[in-house]
């Protein structure tokens, strides 16, 4: 800072006199033509002549300060107005929300890269009512125009897709003069359409949460009324309501803990994993597990891999919880097809080393159903699925440990022609 000072300050002396003498140059001139004529035609030496330029020179340059005052100070002005006008844009661009800066008339000054990205029809020198016509954030722009005092409004927009931005909107004084009338108006944009997202989300998943609970406790209380009444008597009725509140007490059992496992891997939705784990010995842990159940549906399944270790990095207890998930339901909702084939092989793909495929051949799905298999609660039949003691749940908890794992999962099916999901791992 100190060298750069140094080297400015030698510049600004030379400019302020060269604007003297650029001032002074027709009284200079003058001062010499008179001077050689009285040189070369009167008694006056060349020396007495030098040294009375000389005065004249001295005098021209210190003595007219009036004018020089002023064209420098209006100069000024302007440098500093300039300078307040390349940081204001400056410092917008360094913001990572939209932006825009716009002058009195609202019509855009400035826009930084985010908005410019966002809202790629409000160039410089236009409106920005020309293309946002949000009628709470015009009215603020208005406010802030005539009495300087900042506003905040939310925008939803629905077009191209549906979002939410907070805006807040503030006078900027470019001039320095003060006062309430602002010369510029600063427009920042903060995105709210992930928070709404998520607020929506939860929301949706409470509602859906407290219904798959209510549906077993309301049958609990009902036949325990009935218990305690009409059949309390009767060992036959006490035998089968019995054998019912104990199947729908698992299947709250089961939600719970589906609802803990997914909040538990949320938390640690970011953390990579760390330890090796072998694909092979997973597969075959899971589909021996799931033997019993298999012969009890009428269902084979045949598990092919490779016969070295297939090692990837992940977390052992996670993955064998997705496997069992996919072959669960590949089991109850493919029995038809009598066979479920597991297969573990290399992968082609650019970025994946390794692809699971899980494929029944059961009744399949209708293809609008499948982009939201994933999603929470969701189901293609929610009667069969409840009767099969599905939460709706299972899914959702395969796709959010993939993505810990840095896995793709795909799922493809057709009706009739069955279901398959691959799985693409990295190293």
């Amino acid at each position: 800072m100190t060298d750069h000072l140094e080297t400015a300050f030698p510049k600004v002396v030379l400019a302020k006199w060269q604007m003297r003498l650029g001032a002074a140059r027709g009284i200079l001139l003058v001062s010499a033509a008179v001077t050689c004529v009285f040189v070369l035609f009167s008694d006056l030496t060349f020396w007495q002549g030098i040294v009375g330029f000389a005065l004249i020179l001295a005098a021209t340059l210190f003595l007219p300060r009036t004018v020089e005052a002023r064209v420098p100070a209006a100069a000024a002005a302007d440098m500093q107005r300039q300078m307040r006008q390349q940081a204001a844009i400056q410092f917008a661009d360094a913001l990572p929300d939209p932006c825009f800066l716009l002058d009195r008339r609202a019509v855009v000054m400035h826009r930084n890269p985010p908005a410019a990205n966002q809202f790629p029809s409000t160039p410089a020198g236009n409106p920005i009512a020309f293309s946002i016509r949000h009628p709470a954030l015009l009215s603020a722009i208005d406010r802030v125009r005539l009495s300087g005092v900042p506003q905040n409004v939310e925008l939803h927009q629905t077009i191209p897709n549906e979002t939410w931005f907070q805006i807040f909107v503030s006078p900027l004084d470019m001039n320095g003069e003060g006062g309430q009338a602002a010369n510029w108006i600063v427009v920042t944009m903060h995105n709210l359409t992930e928070q709404k997202r998520v607020e929506a989300m939860r929301a949706d998943f409470v509602a859906n949460a407290s219904h798959e609970l209510r549906t077993p406790l309301t049958s609990l209380i009902g036949f325990v009324d009935t218990l305690q009444g009409p059949a309390a008597r009767d060992p036959e009725a006490r035998e089968r309501f019995l054998g019912i509140m104990r199947a729908q007490g698992e299947r709250m059992s089961k939600l719970i803990d589906d609802l803990l496992s997914l909040s538990r891997i949320e938390l640690r939705q970011h953390v990579r994993p760390t330890t090796n784990v072998n694909l092979s010995l997973i597969l075959g842990q899971v589909a021996e597990e799931l033997q019993t159940q298999a012969k009890e549906a009428g269902v084979e399944v045949k598990v092919t891999v490779p016969e070295e270790p297939v090692n990837v990095l992940g977390q052992q207890d996670e993955l064998y919880e997705v496997f069992e998930n996919l072959i669960d339901n590949a089991i109850k909702y493919g029995a038809d097809g009598n066979s479920v084939e597991v297969a573990l092989a290399p992968s082609s793909r650019p970025g994946f080393t390794y692809m699971v495929h899980i494929t029944d051949h059961g009744a399949g799905i209708a293809q609008e159903h499948v982009p939201r298999l994933t999603e929470r609660f969701y189901r293609v039949d929610a009667e069969s699925s409840r009767r099969k003691k599905g939460t709706g749940l299972g899914l959702a908890i395969v796709k959010h440990i993939l993505s810990r794992h840095g896995a793709q999962m795909s799922i493809r099916s057709k009706l009739g022609e069955g279901t398959t999901v691959e799985i693409l791992f990295a190293r």
